[in-house]
Formats: C-alpha cells, sequence, structure tokens
C-alpha cells in the first residue's frame, strides 16, 4: 500500500504532494494571490467555527446522501473545478473524475482543464458538470456550452470572479508558464523531481485540452496559452449569463460570488443556484471567505436558489458545517490535487474517501442521522 493510500487526512496529502512535485508545479496547485491572505482566510474561518451536538440521539444508522437538481448523491461534496490539473502528474483530471463517479459524487470539469469535454463524458457518463470562463469570442463560449450539452453534462457553472488574472506571486517568481521556461533555476527545480520530469518528457507540457480546437491551426503548448490568455474578459454581465438559457437547459450556476446583492440579483434572473467562492484565494487577495458569507446569502436566496460554496474545505467537519448553515452542496478542487500528485489515482481516492469518513464521523458525533438533521444551531460562529 502506498504513502498516500494510508494518508489519514488532507493536510497529509499535502505533504507528499510537496514531496514528489517539482516547485514550480507544486506551488501552481497551492498558491494564492498576492500575500495569500484570502487562501489563509479561507481555512482560518472554517476552523474558527464551533459545533455544538445533540446528545442522546440514536445515530446507528447514518444517511449521508444529498438532493440537488432532482438528483441524490452519496454526499453533498463535489469536486470543484481545476484548470491545468495535469500539472500533478499525466491522467490528473481522468483519475479524479473517475473517483469521483466511483464515490457517486459529482465531478466540475473546468474550461481550462487539461482533458476535454467529449474526453471525460465518456469516461464518466451522466456523472458530470461543466465550468465555464465565457471568452472575450463569445461565439467560442457557445460552442463550448453546446459541446457540453451534447456530452451529456448536468449543470452548467459560469465563472464570474475572473475580469482579470490574480497576481499569483508564488507563480511569478517560479517563471510559472506554459510550456514551461527551462531556466537554469527551473532546470535544477524539475530535476529534483525526476518521476514527475520523466512523465513530462514522455508526453509533454499540459496544455487546455478543450480549447484546442479554437487556436489558430497548428498551435503549440505555448499559442494555445497566450490564446487563452487572451480570452479573458472583463465584460460579462449577468443578462449574458442568463441568456445561456436558451443554450443549456439543465441548472445554471453562478460561481465566484460574495455579495448578497449578488445573490438576490441570480435568483431575480431566474438561475438555479450560485456559488460562494473566492477562487480558492487565488483571485483577489484580500476577499472575504466564503463560509463567513455563508448566512447572508442564504437570507438573500430566500430559497429561490441552491447556495453552494467552495474554498478552505480541508475536513469533513467543514463540509458538514457549510451544510448546517444552510449551503446545498459544498465544494473543494485541493484535495483530490492533493491525493492525484501525491499518489495518482488511488491518492485521488484516499482524498474523497478521507473526506467521507470525516464527514461520517462528524454526523455521528453531532446527534445528526442525516444530512437533513444538520442545522445552523449546531454551529458558533
Amino acid at each position: 500500500m502506498s504513502r498516500a493510500a494510508r494518508a489519514v487526512s488532507i493536510d497529509e496529502l499535502r505533504i507528499l504532494a510537496r514531496r514528489r512535485l517539482p516547485r514550480l508545479a507544486f506551488d501552481y496547485i497551492d498558491g494564492g494571490a498576492e500575500d495569500e491572505v484570502a487562501l489563509a482566510g479561507n481555512r482560518a474561518a472554517f476552523d474558527s467555527l464551533r459545533l455544538v451536538p445533540r446528545a442522546g440521539v440514536d445515530v446507528s444508522r447514518r444517511d449521508l446522501s444529498a438532493e440537488i437538481f432532482g438528483r441524490r448523491w452519496a454526499m453533498p461534496f463535489g469536486i470543484a473545478p481545476t484548470g491545468l490539473s495535469d500539472v500533478a502528474g499525466h491522467g490528473t483530471d481522468l483519475a479524479i473524475a473517475r473517483a469521483a463517479a466511483a464515490a457517486g459524487i459529482p465531478y466540475i470539469l473546468s474550461t481550462v482543464a487539461t482533458t476535454d469535454i467529449e474526453t471525460i463524458a465518456r469516461a464518466i457518463p451522466g456523472g458530470f458538470w461543466f465550468q465555464l470562463y465565457m471568452p472575450a469570442k463569445r461565439e467560442v463560449g457557445h460552442d463550448l456550452v453546446r459541446r457540453a450539452k451534447d456530452a451529456g453534462a448536468g449543470a452548467l457553472f459560469v465563472t464570474l470572479d475572473v475580469p482579470a488574472p490574480g497576481k499569483r506571486e508564488r507563480d511569478i517568481r517560479n517563471a510559472f508558464a506554459l510550456p514551461f521556461r527551462l531556466t537554469p533555476r527551473v532546470l535544477l527545480d524539475i530535476a529534483s523531481r525526476p518521476a514527475w520530469a520523466l512523465g513530462m518528457a514522455r508526453r509533454g507540457a499540459p496544455r487546455f485540452a478543450s480549447l484546442a480546437p479554437y487556436a489558430p491551426p497548428g498551435s503549440t503548448a505555448h499559442t494555445l496559452a497566450a490564446f487563452m490568455a487572451s480570452q479573458i474578459t472583463a465584460d460579462l454581465v449577468w443578462e449574458e449569463i442568463a441568456r445561456l438559457r436558451d443554450l443549456f437547459p439543465g441548472p445554471i450556476l453562478a460561481k465566484g460570488v460574495s455579495a448578497p446583492e449578488d445573490v438576490d440579483r441570480a435568483a431575480r434572473l431566474g438561475l438555479d443556484g450560485v456559488v460562494l467562492s473566492n477562487h480558492g484565494g487565488r483571485q483577489l487577495g484580500l476577499a472575504a471567505a466564503p463560509i463567513a458569507l455563508l448566512p447572508e446569502a442564504v437570507q438573500a436566496a430566500a430559497g429561490r436558489l441552491a447556495v453552494t460554496l467552495d474554498g478552505g474545505v480541508r475536513r469533513g467537519a467543514h463540509i458538514a458545517a457549510a451544510v448546517a448553515l444552510g449551503a446545498r452542496f459544498v465544494f473543494a478542487g485541493r484535495p483530490t490535487l492533493y491525493g492525484a500528485a501525491a499518489g495518482g489515482a488511488a491518492g485521488a481516492e484516499r482524498a474523497i474517501a478521507i473526506l467521507r469518513d470525516e464527514f461520517d464521523r462528524t454526523l455521528a458525533l453531532l446527534g445528526a442521522p442525516s444530512v437533513a438533521d444538520l442545522s445552523p444551531a449546531m454551529v458558533r460562529t
């Protein structure tokens, strides 16, 4: 059994991932914007909560499952979209997607994933959702939505919090770019992790697979990355998201929402949900933690749409606390990336298993036989 398969916490998988990956790859996965205040604040906000259990409750049988958008999942937790996941090792997107499907939880594929929409759909038919970065060329975005629909995506998540790139200083210091810039420092860094380096040498640097059809003919990893950078748009507005209903008949959620006024706006436009998110602390350096904003968001939603969140989730108790405070679903991206980096497919499976076990234990210790029994009275902020 590998060390990743024996890991007892997400933090332990993170340590193992750090040992296996060169600095530029680990920092890309692990890092945040500027002084990383938002990154640290996401976790700190969860860890500042205190849970209040109910005693004398029969919890000998526990139901971890949760329903959203007409489908019941094994627990109210799914895999958040992550870009360039294969920087953790080739096949990471597929490994995480398959681990999620095996665990009975949803997997959200990123627009800037390193595996294309159709490949993921074949690997986990009916088990994936799609996240859209609306490109400057709107026809590209609309075609991505069409492809997701045709491939059977169960929901569409439209990201709103990237009107400009965040200042990720670890990546700047590491000269992180695609293809990798082989400076003497980078070469030394990569050479320190020979197994990772050999895999990249055999299969090449990760690339934005779903975007490849829209780049100029004959594009390399470098020109494809440049094409993606050119497509960042600062003019995406709410009404345009609502009009995606003409292209995608399933649930549509706005991802990257913080203010309660925006939750209300999404509801009034008829969206099906929002994801409270600060992009894992990778965009606005001083962004508020989503879990701290959750009670106001639930109040603003007033039952009109599903309020979900991501950011800082590292424990099953974090999932339970968020659901108790009103989140319909909770997402995380880094835990399974750490797992996959630490131990491939087995590591991704282990990350999900850790969170499931902790969530189950938390329900029992809280005196909550089911997800429906979680309530705000169980959480002190």
